[in-house]
C-alpha cells in the first residue's frame, strides 16, 4: 500500500468502501433465529440467563455457548500502517476492516476491528488487556517497532487466549516456507547456508527468529547503518543488540560476498548489480518491500539467471503474502482453543506451507492467475494465496502443534473429520460471498 494512487484507482477505491447502505467492509450477522417469540426469549430474557450460569460455574463453558471461539480482534493504534505510516488508529480503520474481511473470507473466522487511541505502551496494554475476555485471539496489527515487541510480549504474559502480531510471525511463517523451498530446488541445506536479512524491525527481527529455530547458524542482520555488529552504538535497540554478530563486515556490499540468500523487509533499490554478482551459486533473493522491492525481479534475473526470486508483489511468481498464514494459523489455534500461539505452531504452519507448494497444483487454481501453468520449481517455491487447500493443510498442522507442545485446552477426536469441517467451513464462505458479490 501506499499514498500515491493514480487517480482511477483512487476513486474506485472510495466507491467500494462507501457504496451501498453501509460504508465500510464489515457487518454482523446472527447465526441462530430470531423470528419468533420464543427465538427471542431463548437468545435474550429469560433463556440467555441459562448459558450466564454455566459460564459462571465454569469458565471454559464460554466456548460452547458463545462467539469467542470463533472471534478474533484485530487490533492497531495506527502507528505503523503498511506504505502509510503513522496515520492514526482512525485512518488506520479501513486497513483493520480489510484484515477482518481477510479471516472470513480465507478461514471463516469472524472478527472485529479494535482501534485504540493512545501511542502509550502501558495504556495500550491495559486497553487490551481487559477487553480480552470477548475473543478467542488477538491479532496485532500495523504497531511501530520496537512498540510491538514490548507490546506482544506483555499482552501473552498477561492473557490466557493467543496474541500474535502478523507484521512479524506472519510474515516470518511465509517466509520460512518459502525458504525452506528454495533451499530444497537448489540442494543446499539450512544450517550450512549464509544469510542476509536486510531490515531489522518486527518482520525482520521475526525472521530471523523462526529461521534460527528451524536450524539456520549463520545470518547476518543488517539495518539501514549496514551490518548489526557487537559494538555498534549508532542506532541500537535491546532487540538490535540481541543478534549483533563478532564480525569485520560494516556493510551491505562487505556482508553480501559469497551470501546464499538475501532476505529483504526494508527499501527499494537496496541490492545493486555489484552485490548481486558478488553473491554465491544459485542466491535465493526476497524481496519484499513494498510496492517496489529491494531489487527488480527482470534486473535481479538478467545478471543472476541462476537466482530464484520472491517479492511481496502479486504481478511477480513467488508472492509472499501474509495471507497464506494468519488465517489458517488463528482457525487451527481456535479449534483447540490454544492460550497462545508458540514457535512449534509457527514452523507446523511453515512446513505445511512449504509441503503444500510441492503438490500437484489444480486446473482451477491456475484459471484465477490467468491459465498460469504451475508447478514445484523456480517460479513456484509457495502456494498462491488463493489455494483452498490451505485451510485444510496448514490449520490442522498449526492444531496439531498446540496438542503436542501442551498449549491446547481442546482435543481433536477424529483429524479427518476435522479436515473436512474445514473444507466445509471454506466452501460455505465461498458460496456467500458469490451470492453477495450477484448483488452488488
Amino acid at each position: 500500500m501506499n499514498d500515491d494512487l493514480d487517480n482511477t484507482t483512487k476513486q474506485e477505491a472510495l466507491k467500494y468502501h462507501s457504496r451501498g447502505g453501509n460504508p465500510g467492509k464489515i457487518s454482523i450477522m446472527p447465526t441462530k433465529p430470531l423470528s419468533t417469540q420464543y427465538d427471542l426469549s431463548l437468545a435474550y430474557s429469560p433463556g440467555v440467563a441459562a448459558p450466564c450460569l454455566e459460564i459462571a460455574k465454569n469458565p471454559e463453558a464460554v466456548y460452547d455457548y458463545t462467539a469467542k471461539s470463533n472471534c478474533v480482534a484485530v487490533i492497531s493504534n495506527g502507528t505503523a500502517v503498511l506504505g502509510l505510516g503513522n496515520i492514526g488508529p482512525l485512518a488506520a480503520k479501513p486497513v483493520m476492516e480489510g484484515k477482518a474481511v481477510l479471516f472470513k473470507r480465507f478461514a471463516d473466522i469472524d472478527a472485529v476491528d479494535i482501534e485504540v487511541g493512545t501511542e502509550n505502551i502501558e495504556d495500550f496494554i491495559n486497553a487490551v488487556r481487559y477487553l480480552g475476555p470477548s475473543w478467542g485471539g488477538i491479532n496485532l496489527e500495523d504497531i511501530r517497532s520496537p512498540d510491538c515487541f514490548i507490546i506482544e510480549k506483555r499482552l501473552n504474559e498477561l492473557m490466557d487466549i493467543p496474541v500474535f502480531h502478523d507484521d512479524q510471525h506472519g510474515t516470518a511463517v511465509v517466509v520460512a516456507a518459502g525458504i525452506e523451498n528454495a533451499l530444497d530446488i537448489v540442494e543446499k541445506k539450512l544450517e550450512d547456508v549464509k544469510i542476509i536479512m536486510n531490515g531489522a524491525g518486527a518482520a525482520g527481527i521475526a525472521c530471523l527468529e523462526i529461521l534460527k529455530s528451524m536450524g539456520a547458524k549463520n545470518i547476518v542482520l543488517c539495518d539501514k547503518q549496514g551490518v548489526l555488529y557487537k559494538g555498534r552504538n549508532e542506532d541500537m535497540n535491546e532487540w538490535k543488540e540481541k543478534y549483533a554478530i563478532d564480525t569485520s563486515e560494516r556493510s551491505l556490499l562487505d556482508t553480501i560476498k559469497g551470501a546464499d540468500v538475501f532476505i529483504g523487509l526494508s527499501a527499494k533499490d537496496v541490492l545493486n548489480e555489484e552485490m548481486l554478482k558478488s553473491m554465491g551459486k544459485d542466491p535465493i533473493i526476497f524481496a519484499l518491500a513494498n510496492p517496489d522491492p529491494e531489487v527488480r525481479p527482470e534486473f535481479a534475473k538478467s545478471v543472476r539467471p541462476d537466482a530464484i526470486i520472491a517479492t511481496g508483489r502479486s504481478d511477480y511468481n513467488n508472492q509472499v503474502n501474509n495471507v497464506m498464514g494468519f488465517p489458517y494459523i488463528f482457525r487451527g489455534a481456535l479449534d483447540v482453543h490454544a492460550t497462545t500461539i508458540n514457535d512449534e505452531m509457527k514452523i507446523a504452519a511453515a512446513d505445511a506451507i512449504a509441503k503444500l507448494a510441492r503438490e500437484p497444483v489444480p486446473g482451477e487454481i491456475s484459471a484465477v492467475y490467468g491459465g498460469r501453468k504451475m508447478g514445484y520449481g523456480r517460479e513456484y517455491i509457495i502456494p498462491t494465496p488463493f489455494d483452498p487447500r490451505l485451510i485444510s493443510i496448514v490449520a490442522p498442522a498449526v492444531a496439531k502443534a498446540a496438542v503436542d507442545s501442551g498449549v491446547a485446552r481442546k482435543a481433536i477426536q477424529d483429524w479427518s473429520k476435522y479436515e473436512n469441517q474445514l473444507k466445509s467451513r471454506l466452501s460455505n464462505v465461498l458460496s456467500t460471498l458469490n451470492l453477495l458479490s450477484s448483488h452488488m
